[in-house]
């Protein structure tokens, strides 16, 4: 073997390729073709893009497949303590010694051909879910979806979650060209679901062109909020009084009634699930993260939000959970994100901003960020720091009892802030 620990093939493969992202199926489509593999897998495949809502998507998939039954596989990016994370079976991490199996077999199989981090991920992932003959694997795109490597594999359903913008300089800068990208999932005279009741017409026109039947909210199906509980119906089913998704804001209705159409077109394709897998799936529902609350007498909340759709998002919750106390931000954001939208979306919702330096070369410092949002967040209530820790503790120090902090921007910020956390090194509460 090459290498003998996970951490070493991974440090390699951050240089093996000569540039980080580089979209295309060919090099990753000869590398799996050698492995002997092809596009077609040997279970059930759910294949997931869109710009917010995937994660929260594969998750409440993956769990009401589970109650169903189903040996279920998930396939998610980034990680964000563990790089084991993006390979489950039944919400378990993949051990080091089959991923670093995994990696051999692709090294093997490779020869000259370069790939990049991601792609050896996504080969090792649905080499893994082969091996262990899963039921039905619920796939995230990493980013857009034609060229992306998960698109290398064929789709039973694909569900395309609400589009915004995000990574415009490789997708386009507008929801025509990047839905049009996210579109390149579908497959021919398979069905995809939109969570959006108005996705970009780009997706509508290319499912057409394959023949694929398309299932849009609001047309195809809908669901109802009751506050304590919701409906959800289509043209041939209607479920009464189910249990809200354990996920918090109520934008996460949106993406559960997506995954249920998902569920009764799989029912369709000769699955079997029940409304008792939906309401016991909806209940159980396993992500950190996202709206993560950590109690205290300053209740902490974790969260990946990183473009304005999510930003948007996120204020909603946090009304919708509106303390007595004043919301502090911990901010730290990635070069290649709009922190001015992200800023403008919650700053009526923030009564004070503690902005913080990522590392790495995409990393934006905390002085940077301030040089960008500060004109909206004013400057007065603007305070910068090297790191995600200096800022947290700055912003703890100004919180009282009753108060929130918010930690959020990116993955990495998240992973920062759980790295020094003692509540996330072991299971703690969370509304998400």
């Amino acid at each position: 073997m090459r290498f003998s620990s996970l951490s070493q093939w991974l440090a390699w493969q951050e240089h093996l390729h000569f540039r980080d992202i580089d979209p295309g199926l060919q090099r990753v489509g000869a590398v799996w073709q050698q492995m002997g593999g092809s596009s077609k897998l040997p279970f059930k495949v759910v294949t997931v893009a869109g710009t917010n809502g995937k994660g929260s998507s594969v998750a409440i998939t993956s769990a009401i497949l589970q109650a169903a039954g189903y040996k279920t596989a998930t396939y998610t990016s980034p990680h964000l303590l563990r790089y084991n994370e993006r390979m489950c079976i039944n919400n378990m991490p993949a051990s080091d010694n089959a991923i670093c199996e995994a990696f051999q077999r692709i090294d093997d199989a490779r020869k000259d051909i370069s790939l990049t981090y991601f792609e050896f991920a996504t080969l090792a992932a649905v080499d893994i879910f082969c091996r262990e003959e899963v039921d039905v694997a619920v796939l995230e795109v990493g980013m857009g979806g034609r060229l992306d490597a998960v698109n290398l594999f064929d789709t039973d359903v694909a569900l395309i979650t609400p589009i915004g913008l995000d990574h415009m300089a490789w997708l386009g800068d507008n929801r025509e060209l990047i839905g049009r990208e996210k579109a390149g999932i579908i497959r021919s005279d398979k069905p995809v679901v939109c969570s959006e009741a108005t996705p970009p017409t780009t997706v509508i026109d290319y499912a057409k062109s394959l023949s694929a039947p398309s299932f849009l909210r609001g047309r195809d199906f809908d669901y109802q909020d009751h506050k304590e509980y919701w409906h959800w119906r289509n043209a041939d089913v209607s479920f009464e009084q189910l249990p809200l998704p354990v996920l918090a804001g109520k934008y996460q209705l949106q993406n559960s009634a997506a995954v249920l159409q998902v569920c009764q077109l799989l029912n369709q394709q000769g699955l079997k699930i029940g409304e008792d897998a939906i309401h016991h799936g909806l209940k159980t529902i396993r992500l950190s993260g996202r709206f993560q609350l950590i109690p205290g007498t300053v209740t902490r909340i974790l969260d990946v939000t990183h473009n304005q759709q999510g930003a948007e998002n996120l204020c909603t919750v946090l009304r919708e959970t509106q303390s007595q106390g004043k919301t502090y931000a911990v901010l730290a954001m990635l070069k290649d994100k709009d922190c001015k939208a992200v800023a403008g979306a919650l700053n009526s919702a923030i009564d004070g901003w503690f902005l913080a330096g990522l590392e790495g070369e995409r990393g934006m410092t905390g002085s940077e960020l301030g040089d960008q949002i500060s004109g909206i967040t004013g400057a007065s209530n603007t305070q910068c720091f090297e790191t995600v820790k200096q800022a947290y503790d700055a912003a703890m120090t100004e919180a009282l009892a009753g108060d929130r902090v918010l930690i959020f921007g990116s993955f990495h910020t998240v992973e920062a802030a759980m790295l020094f956390l003692p509540e996330c090194q072991q299971p703690v509460s969370r509304a998400s």
